[in-house]
């Protein structure tokens, strides 16, 4: 078995695990939400959005690392850098716009600098 086809083994291995995790997220905070809905509890549509945000945000990483892994070990083309970078802009501005909905706040913000949204607003 060369080196490349090791690390290709290894970039589909770290793919296929950022694939389960957002499956596996999805899945589990669907059971727990329709748990808690059947139980009546408060704030149960915004628990799901964020447990469905964080396990989708961990599965991007996964993706990402798969990306990088695969571009710089196996194909070093300029033409897959740039493919690389692109797909990097891409899943970095998913990451954000998903942690800014699920925190309501950037992930540069400390929580005392987000001031708290009231009723009047």
């Amino acid at each position: 078995m060369t080196f490349q086809e090791i690390i290709e083994i290894a970039a589909s291995v770290i793919e296929g695990a950022g694939v389960a995790i957002i499956l596996l997220g999805a899945a589990w905070s669907s059971v727990v939400a329709i748990l808690h809905a059947l139980r009546r509890e408060p704030s149960v549509y915004k628990e799901y959005r964020r447990m469905l945000g964080q396990s989708i945000l961990l599965g991007l990483e996964f993706l990402v690392a798969a990306d990088i892994v695969r571009t710089v070990a196996v194909t070093p083309t300029l033409e897959s850098v740039a493919v690389l970078a692109a797909i990097i802009l891409i899943r970095t501005f998913l990451s954000l716009s998903l942690q800014l909905e699920i925190t309501g706040r950037w992930p540069w913000q400390s929580e005392k600098e987000v001031a708290p949204v009231t009723a009047g607003d």
